[in-house]
């Protein structure tokens, strides 16, 4: 019924450029709905970075959608950073900083900023999410199409994944991963800790998953570099890391989510009638 592809933290400036490269190639062979690219584009902000990462999400196919990543701001510029922080990734890659949104009748993403240009703690390249910026994306996707597939997009995971290298540590998280369950969103899909995953939300009816996405970069974290297939039907939804073994990319795990059904949202029922299995495998 759809398909999207997650590619995050490309970090141009340490990327990965075999993989980068058979990203593309990948993706110009794989019909999908959406490319959706959770943040981290650059490495450090600079000029060249983000030409480089504008080059390359221009040559996608379409339709894109970008969500900004701790890592988009000049990282050695403090007026920027703390004035306008997102400009450079805006002129870049012509996608808002705030309140991005892709609509069709089998999808819809809404974008939520979880980077900072500067932060009152002194590790500044953590979480935090605006809870006013959260209600209107959950107000815009509770009004999906009738058997849409409901994407929260943001770079840092919202609520802490156990085993992962690194933590988001979103202030506010644990709240406005609440307010998208009750709202019937179907995935809240990340990237920053490098490493894949797809993990019901243990909030509301368990039927909103954390969805994580691995590396383009050489910032590997104890995975190779990685992408995610994101396929769905009314019944199912399928996650798959593809992973590069050094001369291609191939499938490399899959984690089957039983997609929400019967709930009290009816218009985020597609099918009350049918079942699910949460399963995960190895490919």
């Amino acid at each position: 019924m759809g398909c999207v592809l997650q590619f995050s933290d490309i970090h141009f400036g340490c990327e990965h450029k075999h993989a980068v490269a058979a990203a593309i190639d990948y993706a110009r062979d794989t019909p999908a709905d959406l490319m959706l690219v959770t943040g981290d584009i650059t490495q450090q902000g600079f000029p060249k970075e983000f030409e480089a990462a504008g080059e390359w999400l221009r040559a996608l196919p379409k339709p894109v959608f970008v969500t900004v990543g701790n890592h988009d701001v000049p990282y050695w510029d403090v007026i920027a950073r703390v004035f306008h922080p997102w400009k450079a990734f805006q002129e870049a890659t012509g996608h808002p900083a705030h309140d991005h949104q892709f609509l069709s009748n089998a999808l819809m993403v809404r974008g939520v900023t979880t980077a900072r240009g500067w932060q009152a703690r002194l590790n500044w390249s953590k979480g935090v999410i605006d809870l006013d910026q959260t209600r209107r994306a959950a107000a815009a996707l509770r009004k999906a199409p009738i058997g849409a597939l409901r994407i929260l997009a943001c770079h840092h995971p919202l609520i802490e994944m156990a085993g992962t290298p690194m933590t988001g540590d979103v202030k506010r998280g644990d709240k406005a991963a609440l307010i998208f369950a009750e709202a019937g969103v179907d995935l809240i899909t990340t990237g920053h800790v490098h490493v894949p995953f797809a993990l019901p939300i243990d909030l509301a009816d368990r039927c909103s998953y954390a969805i994580g996405c691995g590396t383009l970069s050489h910032r590997e974290r104890g995975e190779p570099p990685s992408f995610n297939r994101i396929e769905w039907d009314f019944h199912q939804i399928t996650v798959t890391a593809v992973a590069w073994d050094g001369q291609r990319f191939a499938d490399h795990q899959v984690w089957r989510l039983p997609r929400r059904q019967d709930t009290r949202h009816r218009e985020t029922a597609p099918d009350p009638k049918a079942p699910g299995q949460l399963e995960e495998a190895a490919v």
